[in-house]
Formats: structure tokens, sequence, C-alpha cells
């Protein structure tokens, strides 16, 4: 059974960081891109960050460069973001996803065909 379990969000004041993990089983964690997604009330869900192992290829949305760190410990299925200098508009519902045409998707922004999702985890930014 597949599971992409994701933790680590919360409460943080403006300025603040966060750390949420991914930890993933139940599927061939090195054949996968992972990507973290969100979807803040009364908006779009948008890609954040995505990372695939195999090929060293990341992508950050351009709202998040430079203050968002995407990493993946292949030994732990677990992909990390480290989220830095936060604001108010990070507050959001973020997911773990994964795909093995991941990035493709992020050209075509075509989330639903996405192979696996989390459940989510809140984060909330205080200004």
């Amino acid at each position: 059974e597949v599971h992409l379990v994701e933790s680590g969000g919360g409460s943080v004041q403006a300025g603040g960081s966060l750390t949420l993990s991914c930890v993933a089983s139940g599927f061939p964690f090195d054949d996968y891109a992972i990507g973290w997604f969100r979807q803040a009330p009364g908006k779009e869900r948008e890609a954040v960050s995505c990372i695939s192992s195999w090929d060293g290829n990341i992508y950050y949305a351009p709202s998040v460069k430079g203050r968002f760190t995407i990493s993946s410990d292949d030994a732990k299925n677990t992909v990390y973001l480290q989220m830095n200098d936060l604001k108010s508009e990070d507050t959001a519902v973020y997911y773990c996803a994964a795909d093995n045409e991941l990035f493709l998707r992020l050209v075509t922004q075509n989330y639903d065909r996405m192979d696996y999702w989390g459940k989510g985890i809140l984060v909330t930014v205080s200004a």
C-alpha cells in the first residue's frame, strides 16, 4: 500500500522557519520524482518545489525561490522542504506528491493525474 506522510507543519510568525518532511512507502522511491504543492483557502493548488533524485532536477516556484530548499534522503525515502523567511502568503495546506512524470506535469499543470498524494499538512504564518 502506498503512503506519503507529511509532517513538520504548524504555526509560525512571519520571518520564521519550518521544515516539512514527506516519508514515502509502498512504491520504488528512486523511480519517482517528489513534489511539494500547496493550496490556500480560495486559491488553486500550486506547485511549490519538486525534486527527482535520479537526475538531480529541481524546481522552485518563483514565489519561494531563495527562501525554500528541497532535498531528498533516498536511504530514508524522505523528501524535505526547508522553508525560511516565511510570509503570510505562504499560509496553506502543503501536500506531498509523487509521480514518475512529475516534471512533465509541471509543464501541463495537470496535477489531477499525479500518481500519489499525501493527505496534506497545514502551515500557518502569522504577520
